[in-house]
């Protein structure tokens, strides 16, 4: 089946996979307070529960990337759907926050292989511009899911407290359990797969000696890396400092997601036409702009905070794009190793938002500078990732390559 036949639903099946992660972590946002009250513990114990779900995250795409280049991506994809809904059913019935900080870390460990093996599904079913493209489309479904997740959050602990959110993102992941198991076929053909375990995480070691992987992935941590610099700071920033309500930052926040969702469209729509690597130049162009224009607006105070929103906005919007041809062009650099570089390129990204994340925590003042500062840094990181692709895709040995970043794929 080429890639012009496959059926719409298998896109919107694997933009579900990848979402599990916001929904797992964004719905769950509004209910802390409630589970901090129920279970009788401290605030901080309870919000510990989202550093391990992210630190699961992590751990578990380092393991599902390699293994699914040795074993296939369905095999592992139920496995880890299975592993995601047990822990969610064990959250519903909880009685301490240490069995909830334990079941999070399950959960996240299950879930990162949706997140993963989703992508790597694209890699192995599309060309390079058609997997940029339903990336893209995957993208911005995960971003709907972003934006709705606090509000369904909100609604389920009202409606039935905070169990039920549990009782929902179990009922999500029997769903895709279900469609994986009837309708997804083995993507990776046994010919295509590695030969040892060992051999896969030998992997590893390949994609952190290639200087072209390299910039791909450090320029999707630096657009992730200021997408969570704005998340960590925004709230203190724009509620204590320049005195927006709640109401208003909320719809600030989703004016950014909102931008995210555009920009994502849009590239889906170029990117045929014009290939990835020319998207991943105007992504990375804009963000710099932006990153430039908030920087000199943390320096010099100039119309805060209306400019900040707006130099904020094209940066949050951007990232999307920069993203998703960074993933397609990576996965494309290591075709029969696409799990690897998956698994070790979204790990290192996510390491790349908690460090930003950290960044700004640390500098922060009480004014927009610390963040204008790390995001302005980003957009400029972006830009020179950029033109180190560049420069290293000219070499002669990666011409080929090249030309199919440019749409020049047959």
């Amino acid at each position: 089946m080429s890639s012009q036949t496959r059926p719409r639903w298998l896109v919107w099946l694997l933009a579900t996979l990848a979402a599990f992660s916001p929904l797992s972590i964004d719905t769950y946002l509004p209910s802390l307070p409630d589970i901090a009250r129920e279970l009788s513990t401290q605030d901080a114990q309870v919000q510990l529960t989202i550093g391990v779900f992210l630190a699961g995250l992590c751990s578990g795409m380092l393991l599902y990337g390699p293994l699914s280049d040795r074993y296939g991506r369905r095999r592992l994809l139920l496995g880890s759907l299975v592993l995601y809904i047990l822990a969610s059913v064990g959250c519903i019935w909880v009685a301490s926050v240490e069995q909830l900080i334990v079941l999070r870390f399950l959960q996240a460990v299950g879930g990162a292989g949706a997140l993963v093996l989703a992508r790597t599904v694209v890699r192995d079913l599309y060309p390079l511009s058609e997997a940029a493209r339903v990336l893209s489309l995957m993208h911005v479904i995960a971003m709907v899911a972003t934006l709705l997740a606090p509000i369904m959050g909100t609604y389920l602990v009202l409606l039935g407290g905070w169990r039920i959110i549990f009782v929902m993102l179990s009922l999500l992941g029997t769903s895709c359990l279900v469609a994986v198991a009837v309708a997804l076929q083995e993507s990776l053909p046994v010919e295509a797969r590695t030969r040892s375990v060992l051999a896969s995480f030998r992997h590893y070691g390949t994609v952190l000696r290639d200087p072209l992987a390299l910039c791909y992935i450090l320029a999707m941590g630096l657009s992730v890396g200021g997408m969570f610099a704005f998340i960590t700071a925004s709230p203190f920033l724009f509620i204590h400092h320049f005195g927006f309500s709640p109401r208003a930052f909320s719809l600030l926040f989703g004016l950014n997601i909102a931008g995210i969702i555009l920009a994502t469209v849009i590239n889906a729509r170029l990117v045929r036409r014009l290939g990835p690597l020319q998207m991943l130049g105007f992504g990375s162009l804009v963000a710099a702009c932006a990153g430039a224009l908030l920087i000199v607006i943390g320096f010099t105070g100039w119309g805060q905070p209306f400019s900040i929103t707006g130099g904020v906005l094209l940066f949050m919007g951007i990232s999307g794009m920069i993203g998703a041809n960074c993933i397609a062009s990576l996965m494309s650099l290591f075709p029969s190793n696409a799990g690897a570089a998956v698994g070790l390129g979204i790990s290192l990204q996510f390491a790349c938002g908690a460090l930003f994340s950290w960044l700004v925590s640390v500098l922060a003042d009480g004014t927009a500078r610390p963040m204008c500062l790390v995001i302005g840094v980003a957009g400029l990181g972006s830009l020179a990732c950029y033109r180190a692709i560049r420069y290293l895709l000219h070499k002669p040995r990666r011409a080929s390559l090249y030309h199919a970043l440019n749409g020049d794929e047959r």
